[in-house]
């Protein structure tokens, strides 16, 4: 698959330099006759006139004018196929659109077509200053979207600590027993999963190998959940103790202290990739020591 591909498709693109051009604006690259190429663009739109493997671009379009015997994906730009044009494996594109030109375009019968439609020009401006994932500008729309975030967060995490009481409490006690024990088991466990979905999407069928990576990326995402709600729950009740003191408590306020602290701690530029990775870290070993008894040695 294009995803497991991407490191072979470096080194090919050097190999097969020959067979490629570019337009003078430098924004398009034309790929001729490169079957045995893995191409990969960003931000820079791609046409393939006679012959290539597989294409990736971020922040760019694919012009399809010949023959692409695998996947074809783009985020941030659209895959145009023309009629003459073939695709014999899936076609994803996040944050464009595929526009075949025929009504019957030439693909191979039962390979999958992924689309999904939004947020195209974040993506082109992602690839254009790559930058930009790690340290995002502090813009109306930056804070706008992390208010919205903030409140989306309150309320799930107030409607689980509402339905679900028992198992957040319990959440915060394995963590707070042992929180190494915990993320490192979760970081064991996500490591080896997308290994996993790697391993799958490149050696198992098309159909197959989507199947395990949907079910593997619905599964982390419930556990980040999970880990999010138990850590929100968790920094707020310890924030709002060391503010108020003794005495009886809200735990509606401290949940929204919870989300606000790590609402802002998603913010800061670089350190948010480091929250990210230890809340899912977080999330999968609360997952997987649920079953276990709570009366490890504290960390």
């Amino acid at each position: 698959m294009l995803l497991a591909a991407v490191v072979i498709g470096v080194s090919a693109a050097s190999a097969f330099g020959q067979q490629l051009s570019s337009r003078p604006d430098d924004r398009t690259l034309i790929v001729d006759d490169a079957p045995e190429m893995n191409v990969i663009a960003f931000g820079r739109n791609v046409i393939i006139r006679k012959h290539a493997k597989e294409v990736f671009v971020w922040g760019g379009d694919i012009i399809v004018e010949g023959r692409v015997d695998g996947d074809v994906a783009a985020i941030g730009g659209s895959i145009i196929q023309r009629s003459e044009g073939f695709i014999g494996g899936a076609v994803i594109v996040i944050g464009g659109s595929y526009k075949p030109e025929s009504r019957e375009p030439l693909r191979v019968e039962g390979k999958e077509t992924v689309m999904f439609g939004m947020f195209e020009e974040e993506f082109r401006e992602m690839a254009e200053d790559p930058s930009q994932i790690f340290a995002p500008n502090f813009t109306i729309a930056f804070v706008a979207q992390r208010a919205l975030s903030a409140l989306f967060w309150f309320i799930v995490t107030l409607m689980f600590a509402t339905l679900a009481p028992g198992a957040v409490s319990r959440g915060i006690e394995r963590f707070h027993l042992s929180a190494l024990k915990v993320i490192g088991i979760g970081a064991a466990a996500f490591t080896g999963t997308m290994i996993l979905v790697i391993g799958s999407l490149r050696l198992l069928p098309d159909h197959a190998g989507a199947i395990v990576g949907l079910m593997s990326f619905a599964l982390l995402m419930l556990a980040y959940g999970f880990g999010r709600v138990v850590l929100q729950v968790s920094i707020g009740k310890l924030i709002q103790k060391k503010l108020s003191g003794p005495g009886k408590r809200s735990e509606s306020i401290a949940i929204l202290i919870g989300v606000i602290f790590w609402t802002l701690l998603l913010s800061l530029p670089y350190v948010w990739t480091i929250g990210v990775l230890a809340l899912f870290a977080t999330g999968v070993g609360l997952v997987l020591t649920a079953r276990q008894r709570t009366s490890w040695s504290t960390a």
